[in-house]
């Protein structure tokens, strides 16, 4: 097998997305311990100022603005997480056999696929929400099965170019099963391109959990969550108050953050000349 390792040095834009990212998910982890107050504690009035008890200022109901982006990034960044790998195993398994069994199961498969990716993703999800509810479960399970839609056209891709070489021949030839091929011979090969998909597809899940809650159907009070921070807020821009900027400003720099680092990967994998290795 042929495979393309991840071992060289990166860059300095590199680190830097890696270091937003790690600054970022330590947070998410550690939220009771790094925040100075509850998720829904009230520490103050609407829309208070900065101040040494309260570093970013109050929402609009007087709770810590700080406290509340550290717990709302370990609610977001945690869907978003589940959710992107939740998408990634229906959409490789899926695009793994429609590769390996081609012909009727191909057909079937990627004509369903069609299907989903006909409707617009926020239409799809703004009607299976309002018809389900938006408890977490459902949220998760939704998200996951449209954006599974994307991994399944790329694992496809990547699967059907793998899947004629001589080592997975031999392997159908020994009478390997399926999930012997898909896990043992395509996986290992197809998790660079993989890879770098899961970062971009984890930034078009967060902002789009983030967009839902914006909207008032994805994750709701009184969990923290960034998207709804900056609908909960909107109007302080009127008086002059920053609050709304804050998480908005946090999930800039997360998105940006991992797409430095997928920007590197993609830069890795396609690099010409020393990037494979025998195994």
């Amino acid at each position: 097998m042929r495979l393309t390792p991840f071992g060289a040095r990166p860059p300095a834009s590199a680190l830097a997305g890696l270091a937003v990212v790690a600054v970022i998910l330590a947070a998410a982890a550690l939220a009771p311990w790094v925040a100075p107050y509850g998720e829904a504690d009230l520490v103050g009035g609407v829309w208070d100022g900065p101040s040494p008890a309260t570093l970013l200022g109050t929402d609009s109901l007087g709770r810590d603005m700080l406290s509340r982006l550290v717990y709302g990034a370990r609610t977001t960044v945690g869907i978003a997480i589940a959710t992107t790998a939740l998408a990634f195993l229906i959409g490789c398994l899926a695009g793994f056999a429609a590769a390996i069994l081609r012909r009727t199961a191909d057909a079937v498969l990627s004509r369903i696929v069609d299907v989903l990716l006909a409707i617009p993703v926020l239409i799809s999800a703004l009607i299976v929400l309002s018809v389900l509810g938006t408890s977490i479960p459902v949220l998760i399970g939704t998200i996951a099965v449209l954006e599974s839609t994307r991994v399944f056209r790329v694992a496809r891709a990547v699967a059907m170019t793998i899947a004629v070489l001589d080592y997975v021949e031999i392997a159908k030839l020994r009478g390997e099963g399926l999930g012997w091929v898909m896990s043992r011979e395509i996986l290992p090969n197809a998790l660079p391109p993989l890879i770098a998909e899961a970062g971009l597809r984890f930034c078009f899940i967060f902002l789009f959990i983030a967009s839902l809650s914006f909207l008032g159907l994805g994750i709701q009070p009184p969990n923290a969550d960034w998207g709804s921070m900056v609908r909960e807020n909107a109007q302080a821009i009127n008086f002059g108050v920053y609050a709304p900027l804050y998480p908005a400003a946090a999930i800039a720099l997360l998105t940006v953050g991992v797409n430095l680092v997928v920007d590197w990967l993609l830069a890795l994998h396609s690099r010409p000349g020393g990037q494979t290795v025998d195994l």
